[in-house]
């Protein structure tokens, strides 16, 4: 075999992704190659172990004796073994014609973080790091496949933050990574420092309400939306990714989905969706019944509500108002405040303010416990993007039902529902229920129907 044919093939089986390496020797008359992964390997073993010694060694066959006196080091023969050795973390020596095998896996020294912000009970607990390549070596160990690509970039003009795109060169929508790839080379900022902010200019439209890009800590998450077919992006010196095309429904769906029987699964779905509408339609609902539409009610909960009423000095709306934004204080003051004093500070100050302002007749008891079920509604939502953006829709349902009651509730809902059919992410539909080709877990056990069959 040829250099440039070994050269090539190599490449080839791999994609030409960004993290691998090819290093040109010249000695004894003639070039010997290294090839291997970086984000797999480790550099200094390959120094150390091979380049220091070629360096020593008087002639060819001194050196290829030397390799062969390694405890794992082999020659191999097939040609087709290329990409799965070098994803296995060796690398290949070329002195023509022979070919050397010589393990060098990169251990994991960086000290993995615990998932805090998405959890998962039955799952794994990583989490993304803040070094690109640990995050990297993740995402190798745990997606094995010579199809994962990686591109190499740097972004801002400042900080000149290293970025990697990631995607299965099998399944990715090839006019999705063209359009990112554009978006990415006409951003022209000074100081990219978290995927966020990445997201923001990514965008087609800026002041969209809706996330179109999901932020997620979980390599397992990660993992999932390789195979099908989505393109993950990493910034270095965030443990945060960023991946797109999202659709609405995978801002529903927790990674626990995939690791708890079939019918737990779907009750917990439901109870997301469940959670969700509560959340967003309660408070409209509560000031349109109060307030317009008593009679959709029966007797004795309206006189039930009419009672508790009786002493608040001021219509539904601002009760509904002055609650929601101390429930929205209370929910920034637990994330800002140090952890050690967070959650003690939130919780006291949380039933100190339920019940001063209940004795003091300034909002009714109903609307303590209706506040209380709009909090806990919006946590069942995964995804802390989606949250924050259904604690805004509110607001605008809270507005329909205060002018025009129930009718301006669903007038209001329509209107959201028709921005969000309108809704785009990198030209696929928001609200599809499934886009691209068949995720790779979803093909391989279609091929083994076939088989047994």
């Amino acid at each position: 075999m040829e250099k440039r044919d070994f050269i090539s093939i190599v490449k080839q089986d791999l994609n030409d992704t960004a993290d691998m390496k090819v290093h040109k020797l010249p000695h004894f008359n003639k070039e010997i190659m290294l090839a291997y992964l970086k984000s797999v390997c480790e550099e200094e073993r390959i120094i150390k172990e091979i380049i220091n010694h070629l360096v020593k060694c008087d002639s060819e066959r001194e050196f290829k004796d030397y390799l062969l006196s390694l405890p794992h080091c082999h020659q191999i023969n097939q040609v087709g073994e290329f990409a799965a050795l070098l994803l296995d973390g060796n690398v290949i020596i070329y002195t023509d014609p022979d070919i050397f095998v010589l393990p060098v896996n990169k251990k994991l020294n960086v000290q993995l973080n615990t998932a805090t912000v998405e959890m998962s009970v039955q799952g794994p607990q990583n989490a993304f790091t803040e070094d690109l390549d640990t995050n990297l070596l993740i995402l190798r160990k745990r997606y094995p496949t010579s199809n994962l690509t990686f591109e190499m970039s740097k972004i801002g003009t400042i900080s000149k933050t290293k970025l990697a795109i990631i995607y299965d060169a099998q399944f990715v929508d090839t006019e999705v990574l063209e359009e990112i790839r554009k978006k990415l080379t006409s951003i022209n900022v000074d100081i990219i420092q978290a995927v966020g902010q990445l997201q923001i200019y990514l965008n087609r439209k800026k002041k969209t309400l809706f996330p179109t890009m999901m932020i997620s800590e979980r390599p397992d998450r990660c993992v999932l939306n390789l195979a099908q077919g989505k393109i993950v992006l990493i910034l270095d010196g965030t443990p945060f990714t960023l991946s797109a095309p999202a659709l609405f429904f995978d801002f529903i769906s927790a990674m626990d989905d995939m690791y708890h029987s079939y019918w737990v699964t779907r009750i917990l779905v439901f109870l997301r969706y469940t959670g969700l509408f509560i959340t967003v339609t309660l408070p409209g609902f509560y000031i349109a019944v109060t307030s317009y539409n008593p009679e959709i009610l029966r007797s004795q909960l309206a006189l039930t509500i009419a009672g508790s009423r009786t002493a608040v000095p001021y219509p539904s709306f601002i009760e509904v108002i002055l609650m929601l934004i101390a429930v929205e204080m209370l929910i920034e003051a637990s994330i800002r405040l140090p952890k050690a004093i967070g959650p003690t500070a939130t919780t006291v100050g949380g039933l100190i303010l339920g019940q001063a302002v209940q004795q003091a007749q300034l909002v009714s008891s109903i609307m303590i416990i209706i506040t209380a079920f709009v909090a806990i509604s919006n946590f069942v939502i995964p995804i802390n993007a989606m949250s924050f953006a259904m604690r805004m829709v509110r607001y605008p349902l809270i507005i329909g039902a205060t002018f025009f009651g129930l009718i301006g509730l669903i007038i209001t809902l329509m209107v959201f529902l028709c921005y969000l059919v309108n809704l785009r992410s990198f030209g696929k539909p928001y609200l599809a229920l499934y886009w691209g080709t068949a995720p790779r877990i979803e093909h391989l056990q279609e091929q083994r129907k076939e088989e047994r069959t």
